[in-house]
């Protein structure tokens, strides 16, 4: 485990789980991740109750990176952090290689035409499953927080 989490208004000393994980960015390397992350999440009872929609968040966000961020080349690296604060909840940081994007660029999966469109909802069901989600490092990045 690394203590150099990025702990955006977390703080370091007062949390109870800090886990770095890479992976490569093929599809088929995120289950895994997200099986041994969850498994560790929910030991360590860091969101009791909010597993499953933890579970789901993390899926979503390693999908994009890994398929958008990365292009699926198993070559290319993606970062995982996750933090557990007692009082402030849980924190999850999902870093790819890619060239970013505007997140407020796209469109809602629930109005208009995208919702006939068979992908597009990661980003809708991250903001809709987490109490906090912020993009950085031009969309590289983004960190979600659930109570």
């Amino acid at each position: 485990m690394s203590t150099d989490l990025p702990t955006c208004n977390f703080e370091a000393d007062k949390l109870i789980l800090k886990l770095k994980v890479t992976l490569a960015a093929d599809p088929n390397a995120i289950e895994p991740v997200v099986e041994g992350v969850m498994e560790i999440v929910r030991e360590m009872q860091c969101a009791a109750g909010n597993e499953d929609a933890i579970e789901l968040a993390l899926s979503e966000a390693l999908a994009n990176a890994v398929v958008h961020g990365a292009k699926a080349d198993p070559s290319k690296i993606i970062e995982c952090d996750v933090g557990c604060d007692e009082s402030r909840g849980m924190l999850i940081v999902v870093r790819d290689p890619g060239q970013g994007f505007d997140p407020n660029a796209i469109p809602s999966p629930v109005c208009g035409e995208s919702i006939y469109s068979d992908h597009g909802r990661g980003i809708y069901l991250i903001n809709e499953l987490m109490d906090e989600v912020k993009f950085a490092k031009n969309g590289t990045e983004i960190h979600m927080i659930k109570r």
